[in-house]
């Protein structure tokens, strides 16, 4: 596992990085099972997850228990409830791992020590704020004004893989639509 995650470091800062290893040992390796909550709304989110293998589900509840997905995180790339893991208040999110997952985690002690032993790292975390901040931001403008048929569609254009590897009840949520309608409209394409 933690070859993938050197790589993908390497992939995006180069191979002349000093300190490497020493920041690649601050990463404890997690094997999850499916449907295992790494983080709980109202807990302190303690972690920054690479996805190594699987899939994780970032999503919140309304007052029915009704699932709204904000993300949906596949390998090569991080999770986490970004402001809970900086300010240490509590989350607002859940993650769970939708089917079993191996990931890397990093606390906050070795997350700070990885900002300052490789400062180039900075431009990966930079690519993870920008990552989630464009996908949400994308999503909501986009799905604003697309039609439930549309958003599918969008689906099927820009994350074709999440078809065939995720449940219809899951899919709805990340597109913000009822189940049922979904797999109505599904049907027809």
């Amino acid at each position: 596992m933690i070859d993938t995650l050197r790589q993908h470091i390497v992939n995006r800062l180069g191979k002349d990085i000093s300190n490497l290893e020493l920041v690649l040992s601050k990463f404890r390796q997690i094997e999850t099972k499916r449907n295992q909550l790494l983080l709980s709304e109202g807990e302190v989110c303690k972690y920054v997850y690479f996805v190594a293998e699987g899939c994780l589900q970032v999503f919140g509840c309304d007052s029915e228990m009704n699932e709204t997905t904000r993300d949906i995180i596949l390998e090569d790339n991080w999770c986490s409830d970004l402001i809970s893991f900086g300010s240490s208040n509590p989350s607002t999110e859940n993650i769970r791992a939708v089917e079993p997952s191996k990931l890397l985690a990093i606390n906050r002690a070795g997350f700070a020590d990885m900002m300052e032993s490789v400062p180039q790292f900075d431009k990966i975390y930079k690519q993870i704020l920008e990552a989630s901040y464009a996908n949400s931001v994308y999503r909501i403008n986009s799905f604003v004004s697309l039609s439930a048929l549309d958003r599918i569609k969008w689906l099927m254009q820009n994350r074709p893989s999440l078809m065939t590897r995720l449940s219809s009840k899951l899919l709805a949520s990340y597109l913000g639509i009822n189940k049922d309608v979904f797999s109505r409209l599904k049907s027809k394409l």
